[in-house]
């Protein structure tokens, strides 16, 4: 209930009365049962915005900490998380990732809409990162499409110079929510826990995403990236460009004969 509270009396009505934000493709989307709803992630807005452009409920894996927290304002957060739709998991270790995966089957074989960001993070420079195998994994075990959504924000113009401006400009962008054809992967039947399978999955997924988006795409995991940023106090560019191969390396490492 509370839920649809926020969507059509609370939340829902503002954020699109002021910034307008405009849907593409949702004719995609089921009508019923399951699909995964698999997202480039940009901002904290994202869940807010494709939600709002779709009739059905959406729910999200959401990390614990949101749930956690004391006293009035833990409380608050707790109960705003649970009724917008937003399901905890951890995501501190590898079994942790593995009861999150269990966690949006179960919702999956629910019949329900699931809402994940495969790169795992928000983007820390705007380009679109390596995604995590967790959707593969849980398409092949539910059957359920995956349905490719890209988030676009687009600054707006306004008429204040300099820095003030360019700020405004941001947090009132134009946002656009595009969503793509429902992938099928019912051709890799009963192939779940191979981890090529797996892999090829969630390449393609992450293809269809960057060119809903138009995102340069960056062959790392995000939240790599973001470690190395806070270790070294580099920036995305600098911390890509130091985890990336350089090229001499890859070439290296490529065949120089059609024997390989």
């Amino acid at each position: 209930m509370f839920y649809w509270f926020l969507k059509f009396v609370a939340v829902g009505p503002i954020v699109t009365l002021v910034l307008r934000p405009t849907a593409e493709g949702t004719e995609h989307v089921p009508a019923k049962g399951a699909a995964i709803i698999a997202s480039n992630h940009l901002s904290a807005a994202d869940w807010v915005f494709m939600p709002l452009s779709l009739r059905r409920r959406v729910t999200f894996l959401a990390k614990a900490e949101y749930f956690t927290g004391h006293g009035l304002k833990g409380a608050a957060q707790r109960a705003f998380f649970a009724g917008s739709g937003q399901v905890p998991i951890d995501r501190t270790d590898a079994s942790a990732a593995e009861d999150a995966i269990r966690t949006g089957m179960r919702i999956l074989h629910e019949g329900k809409l699931l809402g994940i960001y495969p790169e795992g993070t928000r983007s820390p420079d705007g380009r679109l990162f390596r995604g995590k195998t967790g959707v593969a994994r849980m398409t092949l075990e539910t059957g359920a499409p995956v349905v490719p959504v890209a988030m676009v924000y687009r600054p707006r113009r306004v008429p204040l110079p300099g820095r003030a401006g360019r700020v405004l400009g941001e947090v009132f962008a134009r946002v656009t929510v595009r969503f793509g054809q429902p992938l099928d992967f019912s051709r890799y039947a009963g192939l779940s826990g191979d981890r090529f399978v797996e892999r090829s999955i969630t390449d393609e997924i992450m293809y269809e995403i960057m060119e809903l988006s138009g995102q340069e795409y960056v062959d790392l995991y995000g939240a790599k990236v973001k470690k190395s940023m806070d270790t070294t106090g580099a920036s995305a560019a600098d911390a890509v460009g130091r985890l990336q191969p350089q090229p001499r390396e890859t070439a290296d490492r490529l065949p120089d004969s059609l024997a390989g």
